[in-house]
């Protein structure tokens, strides 16, 4: 009797701990972070995994990135040719962690931080109380969190200002935490660019020198979920390959994308922000009406 219990009690802590991607088995998991999370296509990656592994796990995942926004609070003279400055975190997280009350947090901070200048103290400092102060915040909301250090900054030709090794220090600094959780993007996508440049002298990540393409989301993706454990993800090259034992993978990649673009613009609108020139999210009832519906055609994919 007593290796009987044994063994269901093995069972039961291995089934608890494969029920899902993200530590802790959360409920509610959120991606807060500026326009590259806006984007959303790492986070949407991240979710097709989620739900293409652990189908039968109940979880929600947000996503409210926001455009141009910082956690240092700065903003540069003439920030989208002077038609408002950058928003501020600061301004709206509380209301984000009261509404949603996430269980578990993914922030990511910094390319905007250094509002695209050289190395100063000053701001390299309002960059390290900024995420000191996010930090707590989401701990005394009760929730976890987990930091993202920030992309790349591909310099231009014949630029000068130096602004890819402001992120570098801004990036070592998060790393640099021992007491946090921190998942390395910045240097996985360094690494990745270093040896595509070997085969192309002119291969970008980022066709703007900020916003990562769909490889350089891909290896963000990757990088996080190989963070949280995800088997054989190194092995990968693609979203298809990721999700090709299901019948139709880019069937059901479409359908996770429309689902959370739905989602991710009802929850800035319902949150709120100081951002103008932003979609605006349909209510917040009709979206999960149409979540819903696409999550039942999800499940209906999946094995």
């Amino acid at each position: 009797m007593g290796k009987r219990l044994h063994l269901v009690l093995v069972l039961f802590v291995g089934f608890s701990v494969q029920a899902q991607i993200f530590p802790g088995n959360p409920k509610r998991v959120l991606f807060i972070g500026n326009s590259i999370t806006y984007a959303g296509r790492y986070v949407q990656i991240i979710e097709a995994y989620q739900r293409a592994k652990f189908p039968n796990q109940e979880i929600d995942i947000y996503n409210v990135g926001l455009p141009s926004e910082t956690v240092s609070g700065l903003s540069e003279v003439g920030h989208a040719s002077g038609r408002f400055p950058r928003p501020d975190l600061h301004e709206r997280l509380a209301r984000v962690l009261e509404q949603i009350k996430p269980d578990l947090v993914f922030a990511t901070y910094g390319m905007n931080d250094g509002i695209y200048l050289p190395l100063d103290e000053t701001r390299f400092q309002k960059f390290k109380d900024g995420i000191n102060w996010m930090h707590e915040q989401v701990n005394a909301s009760g929730a976890k969190i987990i930091h993202i250090t920030p992309s790349l900054y591909e310099e231009k030709p014949n630029e000068n200002i130096g602004y890819g090794k402001v992120l570098d220090e801004y990036s070592h600094w998060l790393t640099q935490q021992k007491k946090w959780q921190v998942i390395d993007t910045h240097s996985a996508l360094q690494k990745y660019l270093n040896a595509e440049l070997k085969k192309d002298a002119n291969f970008r990540i980022s066709k703007d020198g900020v916003h990562p393409g769909d490889e350089g989301h891909w290896m963000m993706a990757k990088e996080i979920l190989r963070y949280l454990g995800a088997k054989k993800i190194n092995r990968m090259n693609s979203v298809g390959e990721m999700l090709a034992p299901m019948k139709e993978p880019k069937a059901f990649f479409d359908l996770v994308v429309e689902r959370h673009n739905i989602l991710k613009d009802s929850w800035l609108t319902q949150t709120g922000h100081k951002r103008p020139e932003m979609k605006k999210g349909i209510p917040m009832s009709d979206a999960q009406l149409k979540a819903a519906d696409l999550m039942k055609k999800m499940k209906e994919l999946t094995p």
